[in-house]
């Protein structure tokens, strides 16, 4: 018989962000991604060749739609296919995965859950990625990086602002969600900040709250410039714009590029009065 070899497996402990224990293989070796934005944030970290699987949605790099493979949605994820791919650490978000399927891959593998709707948990993130995938020293790096970004931030006037993220019916995003979070960074101030998580609104209470600025986000709803005219009836007196809303929706390494967007928007609202 020939010589037998096998892979000593070391096992790490870590605390994710809903408090659950998950020992992870140290370094994993093999990675599936739930969320876009970690997705995004495993690549930044140099962690291509250890991730190996996808969502659709996963549109950062480029390339990996390609390379990787994909596993389903983030709220509908195919566990046959994640099953195929014996993964040994799982990261998704409380938010963004459905409940029922995470806790059936939580019987199965490790799976890691981040919660994020701070400014802080999303720093916090980084360094969190960084330890349990065994590449801490780079996500010290990144995170220092995007915490000096925003520090240098020049800030937009504090305009009533009401950040819509879908349509038929009217969401929008109010307290305890990430994005009312990036409008504080921003130096806006959200129209709804005295409701929590996603309101539904009807078309009397949008033109009641009569904000100075109404943003259409590119995502989940795909809000584009027919529909500008659409709410610019409701709210005459507003300024309406499309936004990109992967930098008000995504933490992780896409932050470092919020500060030049939020210049971007500065110029757009030049004309605005404040508030």
């Amino acid at each position: 018989m020939g010589p037998f070899y096998f892979r000593l497996v070391a096992y790490k402990t870590f605390t994710d962000h809903l408090q659950n224990k998950v020992a992870i293989p140290y370094p994993p070796r093999r990675i599936v991604s739930l969320v876009p934005s970690q997705t995004e944030l495993l690549h930044d970290l140099g962690l291509e060749e250890k991730v190996a699987g996808i969502t659709k949605f996963c549109v950062h790099p480029a390339g990996w739609k390609k390379s990787k493979v994909i596993v389903g949605g983030t709220k509908k994820f195919r566990l046959d296919i994640i099953r195929s791919l014996s993964p040994d650490l799982i990261i998704g978000n409380r938010e963004e995965n459905y409940r029922e399927g995470i806790e059936t891959l939580q019987k199965e593998f490790p799976v890691w859950i981040s919660d994020i709707t701070t400014i802080a948990d999303a720093f916090r993130l980084v360094t969190d990625i960084g330890c349990i995938t065994g590449v801490t020293d780079q996500a010290i790096v990144l995170r220092n990086k995007i915490e000096r970004t925003f520090s240098e931030m020049t800030r937009l006037p504090p305009f009533r602002t009401l950040y819509l993220i879908w349509r038929q019916p009217w969401m929008a995003a109010a307290s305890q969600t990430f994005i009312h979070a990036m409008l504080t960074e921003a130096g806006l101030v959200n129209a709804l900040q005295g409701l929590r998580r996603y309101p539904q609104l009807t078309d009397a209470a949008i033109a009641a709250l009569n904000p100075d600025v109404v943003m259409l986000s590119s995502e989940p709803y795909p809000f584009r410039e027919k529909h500008i005219a659409e709410v610019q009836q409701l709210l005459p007196q507003s300024k309406i714009i499309l936004v990109d809303g992967e930098m008000f929706s995504w933490y992780g390494s896409r932050m470092l590029l919020f500060p030049a967007y939020v210049q971007l928007l500065k110029d757009r609202l030049s004309g605005c009065l404040s508030a």
